[in-house]
């Protein structure tokens, strides 16, 4: 079993991004070097065969433990992340992008600054934006399934000070916000 993980064509398999890099999912990749494998992606709950988010599950040691990593939603993918949070169950978003940087948009505003905004078949709330540091900050949203009328509150922990190409000012601010989340 250890020499058939070992071969080339298991680890083939294994690092196989065909899916994101479909001609239908392109569009949704804002880079091309930065996608999900097919046998670790988010699928999406579709009628149809639109199930693509360019997004990774991450399991941990322990299996209770799963992680999302996501691009930073563009417009014509925030509809989909807001399904993934919901179908996912996912209750904390932490995000270490700011959505413009010098004047070039890095991710779209996927959340209401103030009041609520629809996403399809989910209505996100803003309902606290508290500022912690010059370094982070915390958002709380109630997000509702306007289908079931199911709502859930959903904790957006935002990093503002990691460029995008560069590192964080301080390894310190880093390490605090990791805690507080």
């Amino acid at each position: 079993e250890w020499q058939a993980l070992c071969t080339d064509e298991a680890n083939e398999e294994k690092a196989s991004c065909s899916i994101a890099l479909s001609e239908a999912n392109a569009n949704k990749n804002r880079y091309i070097d930065c996608i999900p494998y097919d046998h670790t992606r988010v699928q999406l709950t579709n009628n149809g065969n639109d199930d693509y988010i360019n997004a990774s599950i991450i399991t941990d040691s322990d299996p209770k433990c799963k992680y999302i990593a996501t691009q930073g939603p563009m417009p014509n993918t925030t509809n989909a992340f807001w399904q993934m949070v919901w179908e996912q169950g996912s209750c904390v978003i932490v995000a270490l992008t700011r959505p413009i940087e010098n004047g070039i948009t890095m991710c779209h505003h996927y959340w209401p600054v103030e009041g609520s905004a629809r996403f399809n078949d989910f209505e996100v709330n803003l309902v606290s934006e508290h500022i912690w540091s010059d370094d982070y900050l915390v958002r709380s949203f109630y997000l509702k399934n306007v289908q079931t009328m199911e709502t859930r509150t959903v904790t957006q922990f935002h990093f503002l000070t990691w460029g995008e190409l560069n590192n964080p000012p301080s390894a310190k601010a880093l390490l605090d916000f990791r805690r507080y989340v």
